[in-house]
């Protein structure tokens, strides 16, 4: 299974960093407003260059003079079920501390997305994980 994580980053201007382990790299955007929790609400999220694997789990201190110079703080980690990933469109379902449900990310223009939580969300177990898949965190690395 997939690991994303979200990082708070105080760097020139707060936002968040959504991450997404795929093909061996990490695939970022930005969010300055925040991850949406609750159906209905919508937040722009700006592609970044993709990040390396190690990288996922980071939180520490981006000294200045370096890119994204500023404090960076774990803000949900788990693991993501692919539903669909096309050039303009990527849906997702997210089984972290935070963030859980299905999500999609659609592209607006160039690197502008839009991130939400879609209206139809899948039925979760006991556990809280969607029933029919495995979501737990056995297999994801505490920092």
């Amino acid at each position: 299974m997939p690991r994303f994580s979200v990082q708070e980053h105080h760097a020139s201007h707060l936002h968040w960093d959504l991450r997404l382990e795929k093909d061996g790299v990490l695939k970022s955007w930005a969010i300055p407003k925040g991850p949406p929790l609750k159906i209905g609400i919508r937040r722009l999220a700006i592609e970044t260059e993709d990040h390396p694997l190690d990288y996922i789990y980071f939180e520490g201190i981006i000294p200045p003079g370096c890119y994204g110079a500023g404090i960076v703080k774990l803000w949900d980690r788990g693991t993501y079920e692919i539903e669909s990933w096309e050039d303009d469109k990527i849906v997702v379902v997210f089984n972290g501390e935070k963030l859980r449900g299905r999500y999609a990310l659609l592209r607006l223009k160039d690197k502008n997305w839009l991130f939400f939580k879609t209206k139809k969300q899948p039925k979760f177990s006991d556990d809280h994980t969607p029933r029919g898949h495995d979501h737990r965190h056995k297999d994801v690395e505490k920092p």
